[in-house]
């Protein structure tokens, strides 16, 4: 099923990320915890690869797994980095074969060896968008970036860019993980006034522990509110504390989005279910309703 007819259907979904595990040992894990978050019921299901291109076929074996033998609709990451239009071409053929009828299209990072994307077949995301709009009618993905993407001079340009992608053929978009609910507030208001009118789904990471949550700042440019900056370097060396801060906060961030209006939520999970668990539990159900 494609995603958009799971939008036709309800005015929330509930999804979940996954990236494939690295080794045996991870792989056990991993089918613990999707076991678990299953009994959630999700709308659907996405699944990333490694930076640089990396883990793309087990991404692909995943999502066939995911769509084919659990039955979940899915949906595969898929990014500029490595791609020429013949790889494309091919992979998405591959992706039909399969059954797959839902893709996030990135950019993504370059590879270790590269600084940019200037010698790239597909430098933006909008590239590849349109190329595999023109290829099959897949339901796209695209990423949104509330706070703007790191690299954007601003916000308006920022929203620029995401309107070129729309236009070129995305569906609806999720964004990077933010904890600022008014930086998604006010992101949403422009896209909408840029004439950006799919569903734009706020992308939520859990807070489990002081050092995860500083490489997701790094990464992203991500601002902190006061408060929950402040009890996260008060108790920075307690993982208990920690852990219950970022659920408390998680919880209280989700709640706001969706009497706001939110439609729905993309859990970060990890691989790990415990966290998205609790914090999809904790919200009432009236804000869990899907219709």
């Amino acid at each position: 099923m494609k995603i958009t007819e799971l939008f036709n259907q309800s005015k929330r979904t509930f999804s979940f990320e996954f990236f494939p595990p690295r080794d045996e040992i991870s792989a056990v894990d991993f089918g613990i915890n999707v076991g678990q978050l299953l009994k959630l019921n999700p709308s659907f299901v996405s699944v990333t690869y490694g930076a640089g291109g990396s883990t793309q076929e087990r991404t692909f074996t995943l999502v066939d797994y995911l769509q084919n033998k659990i039955g979940l609709t899915t949906m595969a990451h898929y990014t500029c980095v490595n791609a020429t239009a013949a790889k494309v071409k091919s992979d998405m053929e591959h992706l039909v074969h399969i059954g797959i009828e839902n893709l996030m299209l990135l950019r993504g990072d370059p590879p270790e060896h590269m600084t940019s994307f200037e010698n790239n077949e597909f430098p933006h995301a909008s590239d590849l968008i349109t190329m595999v709009r023109a290829l099959h009618p897949f339901c796209i993905g695209a990423a949104a970036y509330p706070e703007k993407h790191i690299e954007s001079a601003s916000l308006d340009e920022d929203i620029s860019n995401l309107w070129i992608k729309y236009q070129s053929g995305a569906d609806f978009l999720i964004t990077q993980l933010f904890f600022d609910n008014e930086a998604y507030y006010h992101f949403v208001q422009l896209a909408r006034k840029k004439g950006i009118n799919c569903r734009i789904i706020p992308g939520i990471i859990p807070i489990t522990s002081y050092n995860q949550i500083r490489k997701f700042i790094d990464m992203t440019g991500a601002s902190v509110p006061e408060e929950l900056s402040r009890k996260i370097e008060e108790n920075a060396r307690d993982a208990k504390k920690i852990y219950q801060i970022g659920i408390d906060f998680s919880v209280k961030q989700c709640i706001e989005l969706l009497e706001w209006g939110a439609p729905g939520i993309h859990f970060y999970t990890l691989n790990k279910s415990r966290a998205t668990i609790e914090i999809y539990e904790s919200i009432p159900k009236g804000l869990k309703q899907m219709l």
